[in-house]
């Protein structure tokens, strides 16, 4: 098993410091991988290796939007869910900033398979709930 949990990328976590991210932006996008990939803390961009192939399915993965904002002290970012109209298995996914770092790595826990839609449903943006909070 290459998944062994989920990951907020050490190059995602460099990349706030130095300000290389702009919600505002700059293009995020998920792509989707199969349990052969090596995705975890240190993977640092975008890769091809192990990347779902499908019909229906594109190389890089789809666009996200974003979503974001700040509450009492606690700022945070989620994403709309994605959809994918093809017949998918997947083990997990990449977020990855467009031609940039990545941010996150998701373990979806074991494959999951869509016969005619493949959908990564996102947490409620909110300070409690949203995939990337910080206070």
């Amino acid at each position: 098993m290459a998944f062994t949990g989920n990951y907020t990328c050490n190059s995602f976590k460099s990349g706030l410091i130095n300000g290389d991210f702009d919600f505002d932006a700059d293009t995020f996008k998920i792509a989707l991988y199969t349990n052969d990939a090596t995705l975890n803390a240190d993977t640092s961009a975008y890769t091809s290796s192990s990347e779902v192939s499908a019909t229906g399915y594109t190389a890089g993965g789809n666009s996200l939007t974003v979503t974001k904002g700040i509450t009492g002290g606690t700022a945070f970012v989620s994403f709309a869910d994605s959809s994918w109209s093809a017949a998918i298995t997947a083990r997990g996914a990449l977020i990855y900033k467009d031609g940039g770092a990545a941010v996150c790595v998701l373990d979806f826990g074991s494959d999951k398979t869509s016969t005619t839609t493949f959908t990564v449903d996102f947490p409620t943006a909110s300070s409690t709930d949203a995939l990337i909070r910080l206070s």
